[in-house]
Order: structure tokens, then C-alpha cells, then sequence
């Protein structure tokens, strides 16, 4: 048994840098240093999901001289571990003072009371910190193979994962890079990017012909991908005839897209912009149950997704026909059921969810609350929702906007009123990586 004293020192550390070996060195001098790790789930209750998993973390800190022992972290509060180990020191740099750790020292410092525990407080290293070297390789774009098991990680580490639609590299970008900071100093920021088919080919002024078109659909994805490092969950409509779909899961995993959403209707459709469309029918239980198991056959990875979404409560079929989907296709291979509804209503939404979460197998539940957008993030998380997708809103925003544009120049006959509803070439020419 070890006379040294222990030394606690809480760490997030996605990227390994001269700050956290500064720490390190620092806890060394006043004993046995153990390392409290922050898991994914940690991690996410502030910032970003980072780069690289907890284990892969934890194999780099276990190897950093003069760590005796790496050990999880399972909150951003620190009171747990530090109650179980009673260190006699804690060691962390002095940037906590204010901001989103702010509370947390707080905390920690009066807990440590409890034994006579010491808080050490290095200085904290100028200019270089994960975050900044995580956003320098955002530049450069991280490999499919990195980016497509992102979505499961979030499913893992977060208790709801927000994602928002792009259908071009611009609004790709937004999705990237738009953040809020809270009253209490987290970040907030969208984990994911929806592609669907109508958002994709209403910007193009085209119908929502679904299969036709996947090769120019493939095109944009590659462009939001180049510009890009979140995961990305693809529309793939009914997915087609089952040949059809095996290759579009063989494509999209190649690209490294992180899941697809797959309906169960039959038929072609048209998206509302041009008519009432094509009427479609909900597919057998049979038929797109075996829709999904060759999906399956046809990945190579685990990671990639494949999400079932239940058409029971559009065709008037009802909840009970929407549950007993439910069971199929998770027996089937399904890795999330999205439920979906165009009713403002959500009754039939709630009881399936409530419903649902009596399954003995159960699976992430995906909604699309676009028709239902008075229900908040909390109240679909406390009724088990998994994944929120925000599937058009920045297409929908956007048209109005550049209307009213187009509608100023022409009633002005100059472009100077205009202005007022549009950022700088600089501002657009910023958001881009690499961009000056």
C-alpha cells in the first residue's frame, strides 16, 4: 500500500495537449495521481461529444507518465467520485473559476471540507485547449469511418439527440457551427444533420420522386460530408424495391452517413409543392420486415443504422397496428423506430411512446414533430423519445426570406433596402472551413 497521497485530477481530454501534461506534471509533485476520466455521457451534458471514445481516452491517459489510475467520471459533477475516494488533493487548472465549470468548483470546494481535502489550482495554459484543436481539424473533415459511429455514440451518451435538416454544404454548415450558450453557461448546439428527399429537391424546384433521383442525391450529400464532421441521417423514402435499397445502404455507408430512414409505404411520391401527389399505401408487415433484414445483410459495419418509420397513425391504421409494426421490425433488425404523425394532436404520439416503453426489446425512438411543434425537447424526452429531427425548417425559413429580397429589389429598384436582410459576403465567406 502506497504511503503517497492521493491526488484526484478530473479531465475531459478528447485531444491530448501540453495543458493536460502541465496538470499532470503538477499533480505528480503531491502524490499518486488518479485520473477521473469524463465519459461520453459527462462530456455532453456542456460541450460536444468528443472525437475520440472513452476507451481510446483512456488507453492515451493510462500511458501518460506518472498516472497511477484512469476511472470514470459519469456526471460533470465531481461530489461522487470525490466522496468515494477522499483525495487529498484535487488538482485542476484555474479556468474553472468562471463559466460552465463555474458551479461544479463550487462544489468541489465545499465538499473537500468534509475531510480536510486540498484544491490546487495551477495556472491554466494559454492558447491551446481540445476545443481549439478539435475545431482545426473540423477544417480538414474526419474519416467515414470516424463519423459514422457518432450517431450511436450520441444515442449512448445523451438523453435526447437534437438534428436538424441541410440540403446543401451552406446549410450543412449551419447545422455545424450554430451554438448557443445558456443561462447556465452550457453549449447547445444541434448533434446531427437530416437529409431528406423533399427538402433536397424542393431546392432544386423538383418533385420528390423518390429512387429516380439518388445519384444526385448522393452528390449532395458528398458536398454537406466534404464540409462537415457531425453524422448524418439520410431520408431514403420507402427505400424502393429491396435490390434498390441494398444499394443505397451499400452507398451511404460507404460515404460514411451514420444512418437511413426507411417508411413503410409502397408507391412513388410527389412532395406538395407540385399537387397532391401519389397516393401510397402502408406496406404488408411481411414484405418491409424483409425490406429491413437484407438492408442489414448488406452492411458491412455495425455502426450503421437503419430506422423504421411506423406509417400506421398517417393512414388512420392507429396505435395498436403501429406497436405491433413496432415488434416486427426490431425482431427484423431495425436499430430505431421512428414514429410519425401529421396531426397537431399528440395523443397518438404519447400513447405510443407510453405504450412502447413496456417492450421487453426496445430500440431508440426517432420523431419529427414538424406538424406538432408546440411539444418541447423535455416533454418528448420524459415520454421516452431518443432522437428529435427539425426536418425543413431551414428550407422553410429561408424562402420567405430571399422572397421578401427579391420583392425589395424590384419595388426599389436597387439592391441598398435589400441589404438589411442580408449577411456580409465576409459573414458567408467565414462560415466556410478554411474560409478568409
Amino acid at each position: 500500500m502506497s504511503d503517497k497521497k492521493i491526488v484526484y485530477v478530473p479531465m475531459a481530454v478528447d485531444l491530448v495537449h501540453e495543458g493536460h501534461i502541465n496538470i499532470i506534471n503538477e499533480a505528480r509533485k503531491l502524490g499518486d495521481v488518479i485520473v477521473g476520466l469524463m465519459t461520453d455521457k459527462a462530456i455532453t451534458e456542456y460541450k460536444r461529444l468528443p472525437l475520440l471514445t472513452y476507451e481510446q481516452r483512456k488507453r492515451v491517459i493510462e500511458n501518460i507518465k506518472g498516472v497511477k489510475e484512469v476511472i470514470p467520471q459519469e456526471t460533470h459533477d465531481y461530489v461522487h467520485n470525490l466522496r468515494g475516494l477522499k483525495p487529498d488533493y484535487i488538482v485542476h487548472g484555474d479556468d474553472w473559476k468562471t463559466g460552465v465549470q463555474k458551479e461544479a468548483r463550487a462544489r468541489v470546494v465545499e465538499v473537500l471540507k468534509e475531510w480536510g481535502g486540498i484544491l490546487v489550482e495551477p495556472k491554466y495554459t494559454e492558447g491551446i485547449s481540445s476545443s481549439q484543436m478539435t475545431n482545426r481539424i473540423k477544417v480538414h473533415g474526419i474519416t467515414p469511418e470516424t463519423r459514422i459511429k457518432l450517431l450511436r455514440r450520441l444515442l449512448d451518451a445523451k438523453p435526447i439527440v437534437r438534428i436538424l435538416e441541410a440540403h446543401n454544404g451552406l446549410t450543412g454548415l449551419i447545422v455545424e457551427n450554430t451554438k448557443i450558450v445558456g443561462e447556465d453557461f452550457k453549449n447547445k448546439e444541434f448533434d446531427g444533420i437530416w437529409f431528406s428527399s423533399l427538402t433536397h429537391s424542393t431546392s432544386q424546384g423538383k418533385p420528390d420522386i423518390e429512387v429516380v433521383d439518388f445519384t444526385s442525391r448522393v452528390e449532395t450529400i458528398n458536398q454537406i460530408l466534404e464540409v462537415t464532421t457531425k453524422p448524418i441521417i439520410v431520408d431514403g423514402d420507402t427505400g424502393g424495391i429491396v435490390e434498390h435499397f441494398v444499394y443505397m445502404v451499400r452507398t451511404l455507408e460507404r460515404l460514411g452517413v451514420s444512418a437511413i430512414i426507411i417508411e413503410d409505404k409502397i408507391g412513388l411520391k410527389k412532395n406538395s409543392l407540385f399537387g397532391t401527389g401519389v397516393k401510397q399505401l402502408q406496406d404488408s408487415i411481411e414484405n418491409f420486415s424483409h425490406k429491413i433484414k437484407e438492408g442489414k445483410r448488406a452492411q458491412v459495419a455495425d455502426s450503421f443504422m437503419i430506422i423504421a418509420r411506423i406509417e400506421s397513425l398517417i393512414v388512420g391504421a392507429g396505435v395498436e397496428d403501429a406497436l405491433k409494426r413496432a415488434v416486427a421490425y426490431i425482431e427484423s433488425g431495425a436499430d430505431a423506430i421512428m414514429i410519425h404523425s401529421k396531426e397537431k394532436d399528440t395523443q397518438d404520439i404519447l400513447e405510443f411512446c407510453k405504450e412502447y416503453s413496456k417492450f421487453e426489446r426496445r430500440v431508440p425512438i426517432v420523431v419529427v414533430p414538424s406538424t406538432y411543434s408546440h411539444i418541447t425537447e423535455n416533454e418528448l424526452m420524459s415520454n421516452g423519445v431518443n432522437l428529435v429531427i427539425y426536418a425543413n425548417h431551414l428550407l422553410r425559413s429561408a424562402y420567405p426570406a430571399m422572397v421578401k429580397t427579391a420583392e425589395s429589389i424590384l419595388r426599389h429598384g436597387r439592391a441598398h433596402e435589400a441589404e438589411e436582410h442580408c449577411m456580409s459576403v465576409k459573414d458567408i465567406i467565414n462560415l466556410i472551413p478554411g474560409g478568409k
